[in-house]
């Protein structure tokens, strides 16, 4: 009796989830995690992700967002 089809299939093509991971570079002031790749800003010692900087104007330096 063979093995398992997955079993079989991981022994010919290897783990489907190792494909190319992203490099781990750290995490930004609200804990997410920054990748390799990822843009961010540094200010005042501080790393914010830039998908996360209106969020850290806002809620840290207190900067209002208007419309003119």
């Amino acid at each position: 009796m063979g093995d398992h089809p997955m079993i079989e299939q991981i022994q010919r093509t290897g783990f489907p989830n190792m494909a190319a991971q992203l490099e781990h570079s750290g995490i930004d002031y609200f804990g997410d995690e920054i990748l390799e790749g990822d843009d961010i800003v540094e200010y005042d010692g501080e790393i914010v992700l830039r998908d996360n900087l209106e969020r850290y104007l806002s809620e840290v330096m207190e900067f209002k967002f208007k419309t003119a």
